[in-house]
């Protein structure tokens, strides 16, 4: 375990040189900010129910859950400058979907981002349902969902784990986009129009991005699997 902390305050040191944000403070409309919080909201409940549950039946699985969350706050905050209002970055997100479920990852997703906006400057307040909904519920589900289909063509466990940070990172950018393409919206510009203007920016930075996601994953899910075998088996048969 102490390899794993090691490598994330590594990373983070590394993390000082850049500058970039989430969508940032003010920059959804309110009515846009609020749908997004509305939309959140019912995922954060359930995620709290399901991780308390868990915790309450596999008690020395608390310090994964923390090692998740600093895994998903180290990458989250690489980020590349990309778009007025947003950026290009890691996000984490991935193992701990797997490890502990897609909703349960509502939790770690309003933390590390309310950390974020709060200590880095990264995203905002009113603007948290927005970046929550994009990547602790969609790239948390998607990222569930691509592992069960991979491991179901009976794909190796490293390509499955792979394929499932992969997609997850490109899914929040095309939730990002669509976030962005709704929120600004005219009779020049339609959702459509925007969403593929958006996505041809993000694109340029977000697919190396993603494979440097996947790998990392895959990386640091063998490491925390070699230490935590037992609480993963555990985890496991709850999920």
């Amino acid at each position: 375990m102490k390899k794993i902390f090691a490598t994330l305050s590594a990373l983070l040191i590394a993390n000082t040189q850049l500058s970039a944000m989430h969508i940032a403070e003010g920059f959804l409309p309110a009515k846009w900010s609020i749908l997004w919080w509305i939309a959140f909201i019912p995922f954060l409940l359930v995620g709290f129910n399901k991780l308390k549950k868990m915790i309450n039946e596999v008690p020395q699985a608390k310090i994964l859950y923390a090692v998740v969350g600093a895994f998903v706050f180290v990458l989250s905050s690489l980020k590349l400058p990309s778009l007025a209002g947003s950026s290009s970055h890691l996000t984490g997100i991935a193992m701990g979907a797997l490890l502990f479920g897609a909703s349960s990852m509502s939790i770690i997703g309003i933390i590390v981002l309310l950390f974020q906006a709060l200590l880095l400057a990264h995203g905002g307040i009113t603007t948290l349902g927005a970046n929550a909904f994009s990547m602790a519920v969609v790239g948390a589900f998607v990222a569930v969902g691509i592992y069960k289909l991979a491991a179901s063509l009976k794909a190796p466990q490293w390509l499955s784990i792979f394929l499932a940070a992969f997609f997850s990172d490109l899914c929040i950018y095309m939730c990002t986009s669509v976030q962005l393409a709704m929120a600004f919206q005219s009779e020049a510009n339609t959702i459509m129009d925007n969403t593929i203007k958006f996505l041809s920016v993000f694109a340029l930075s977000q697919l190396p991005l993603a494979i440097i996601e996947g790998i990392l994953t895959v990386l640091f899910y063998q490491l925390i699997t070699r230490y935590n075998s037992e609480e993963i088996k555990l985890l496991s048969k709850l999920n």
